[in-house]
């Protein structure tokens, strides 16, 4: 099955290197995805452990720095 694109009001099957050229942007972009997925648990991981050290609350840690 061939894919579509829109080219300059036309739309025609993309090329074979079109295509890809579009199936690797796919996986770049869901490699990126995973990767900032990955990078926020992280995040949320050590922010976690900052306020359990601390022995506070993200509420509590929101008003005193708020």
């Amino acid at each position: 099955m061939s894919m579509k694109i829109h080219d300059n009001g036309v739309d025609r099957d993309m090329t074979e290197q079109e295509e890809a050229a579009y199936l690797e942007w796919q996986k770049q972009k869901q490699a990126h995805a995973k990767a900032q997925e990955k990078a926020e648990a992280e995040k949320a991981t050590a922010r976690q452990a900052v306020l359990d050290r601390l022995g506070i609350t993200a509420d509590e840690a929101a008003l005193l720095l708020g």
